[in-house]
């Protein structure tokens, strides 16, 4: 049964994912994650497996208010969404089989990839990608790989696509942004429902969280839209660094008995 003092959690980590969904184009589950496994006690996998209930909310929100303005590329999107659904299956049987630190470092080396990728880029908010074969084959596997970690991390994969079609495919921030929300939502659906049929979902939790993040999104997506390219992707290299951080000392603490639901 949950507790007042974890619902009050619950709805402050749906608040501030929900916030970073909707600025950096993400699902939240870097925020997520981790927050569960600190203040609400949970295991490390049913973290991952309910974070992705939690983003869903968020990332559809989001997604909107990336559409209505414009900075959608439905293109882009449906062929990382493609690859995003197979890797979120795969990813889902990794979990089941990869260890908690093993996983936690393997967040780290992401997010230290991530970093480089987004100081080291000089957003062009204009640029365009030509829609030929090897680029949407790229994009596919691009999603397939984001797919793998949204399931193994419990993120919705825009950490991973959102610098990768800054840098390497060359898009604009926004529609980057914008492209990577579209792939999140069957990659995240697909994701979902392998960890709800091995019954490695908290339902309440990532439902609290999921219905306070549709309430900060919008602002999220507002604020991404008025700051400009250059300060976005220090913003997000930040706020990866610091993630990054709080998850390298979850993992050098010793191993503890972790709750299983809350």
């Amino acid at each position: 049964m949950t507790t007042r003092g974890q619902t009050l959690a619950l709805l402050g980590i749906g608040l501030v994912s929900g916030f970073f969904a909707g600025l950096f184009g993400i699902g939240g589950g870097f925020i997520i994650v981790p927050a569960l496994v600190v203040l609400v006690k949970l295991d490390h996998k049913r973290a991952v497996g309910t974070s992705l209930l939690a983003i869903l909310p968020a990332a559809t929100i989001s997604t909107v208010s990336y559409a209505v303005v414009g900075s959608v590329n439905w293109a882009v999107g449906i062929a990382l969404a493609v690859g995003a659904v197979i890797g979120a299956q795969i990813g889902a049987r990794i979990l089941q089989r990869i260890s908690r630190r093993s996983a936690q470092w393997a967040f780290v080396a992401l997010t230290v990839v991530m970093v480089v990728q987004l100081m080291l880029v000089v957003p062009n908010r204009d640029a365009v990608m030509p829609m030929d074969l090897l680029h949407v084959a790229g994009l596919v596997v691009l999603g397939l790989i984001a797919g793998v970690l949204s399931a193994i991390l419990g993120i919705g994969g825009g950490g991973v696509a959102v610098p990768v079609l800054m840098v390497v495919f060359g898009l604009g921030d926004l529609v980057a942004k914008g492209a990577t929300l579209v792939m999140m939502l069957p990659g995240v659906v697909s994701g979902l429902v392998a960890n709800l049929r091995i019954h490695n979902v908290e339902v309440r939790a990532g439902l609290v969280i999921g219905i306070a993040a549709i309430f900060s999104s919008p602002l999220g997506a507002w604020v991404a839209h008025i700051i400009t390219p250059q300060l976005g992707a220090w913003l997000f290299a930040g706020f990866l660094t610091f993630i990054g951080i709080t998850m390298v000392r979850q993992a050098l603490r010793p191993a503890a008995p972790e709750a299983t639901g809350v």
